[in-house]
């Protein structure tokens, strides 16, 4: 009875498997000369699936449970091998496990980039990089295209072409959504929504399901992202005055970290006070310095550093700051006048014109106005 027992125990048999990996896509149980017993028991665990193959050719497939494998379980298996009458001998077949949890945090990035059309930048070529996750959906697909025979088979095996697909399906997404450069990080979760949209149909002919996909960073060239910069610069100063002690304090900062010291601050000081009144100059005639003021702007050279800047109060608004020659031109044409409220830096409140010694030799040559 003992020698009974012990051929009996050898006729049982489990078939299951037990993953201590978190990147094993498939796996093909191992058995000598891959027989199985009849009546064996097969364990497929929640985030399985197990799949028979006879000689090249997918049988079965198994979702997670117990089953004993006999002919009423293995019906495809049974048709193949031509078992009509059932059987109680050990028969050989390739059992492969295949895991269907998630594998999350698997890179991507854009292999070079993207060029786009912008209305405020022109021609912008952009780079993005991110996150994807992935989960088994067809075992057929997966063994025949992917596994081979391989006894096991990793993400990292197809990662490289799956990474590929994201990058380069991306390049065709970015130009066709239209989206300002200047909006595109804010735009990170449709990109990822478009990007699996248009990436499914080339995953599940690999048999897998993309599950998500993350647009983590938009790379801009250096110049833009110093545009964006800088228009954040005059957004943040609020107006043209404050803009120019933004340039010059910058030129000042460059100008320091150069071998020349004290003598290389004080040309940033002069270039940095030029170049703002420079854009200011430039963009008078865009915020409505018509007339003489505008002329003046134009054809006046830049002004002396340290020179007394006044604004003057034209109806609501303030204009300027303007140096004492073009303030000469105005009063000259009539455009500024004793009663025009002016103001420079110092001064406490707006006041008249005539009531600033700077600017009293400026209507010397004008006759008062004719009394009421």
């Amino acid at each position: 009875m003992a020698l009974w027992d012990k051929l009996k125990a050898e006729l049982l048999d489990i078939v299951e498997w037990l993953d201590d990996t978190n990147d094993t896509l498939a796996y093909r149980f191992e058995r000598y000369q891959n027989e199985i017993k009849y009546g064996a028991k097969l364990v497929v665990r929640e985030g399985q699936m197990a799949a028979f193959v006879n000689e090249g050719k997918l049988a079965d497939v198994y979702k997670p449970g117990t089953y004993e494998l006999t002919t009423q379980n293995m019906p495809i298996l049974t048709t193949l091998r031509g078992w009509k009458y059932g059987f109680n001998s050990p028969f050989k077949a390739e059992v492969y496990f295949i895991s269907t949890r998630k594998f999350t945090d698997l890179k991507w990035g854009t292999p070079g980039p993207a060029t786009m059309r912008d209305k405020e930048f022109g021609m912008v070529r952009v780079t993005a990089f991110g996150l994807y996750s992935i989960r088994a959906k067809d075992p057929a697909i997966i063994i025949r295209d992917l596994v081979g025979t391989d006894n096991r088979f990793t993400t990292q095996e197809v990662q490289e072409n799956l990474r590929g697909k994201v990058g380069a399906r991306i390049k065709e997404i970015m130009p066709e959504l239209g989206i300002p450069v200047l909006d595109l990080e804010a735009k990170v979760i449709e990109l990822g929504t478009r990007l699996r949209e248009r990436l499914t149909p080339d995953f599940e002919g690999f048999g897998l399901e993309l599950v998500e996909v993350q647009v983590q960073d938009i790379g801009l060239p250096e110049e833009v992202e110093k545009a964006i910069d800088k228009r954040g610069a005059i957004a943040a100063v609020g107006n043209l005055q404050a803009y120019t002690q933004y340039e010059t304090a910058s030129a000042i900062r460059d100008a320091a970290n150069n071998p020349g010291g004290a003598a290389g601050a004080a040309v940033g000081l002069g270039a940095g006070v030029a170049m703002g009144a420079q854009m200011i100059n430039t963009m008078a005639p865009a915020m409505g310095l018509g007339g003489a003021a505008g002329a003046g702007a134009h054809a006046a050279p830049p002004p002396i550093p340290g020179g007394a800047m006044f604004h003057v109060a034209v109806g609501q608004s303030q204009t300027g700051p303007f140096d004492l020659g073009a303030l000469g031109q105005q009063a000259a044409s009539g455009q500024l006048t004793r009663s025009s409220l002016v103001w420079r830096a110092g001064m406490a409140s707006w006041v008249k014109a005539s009531e600033v010694p700077e600017l009293a030799g400026l209507f010397a040559n004008t006759p008062p106005p004719v009394p009421g």
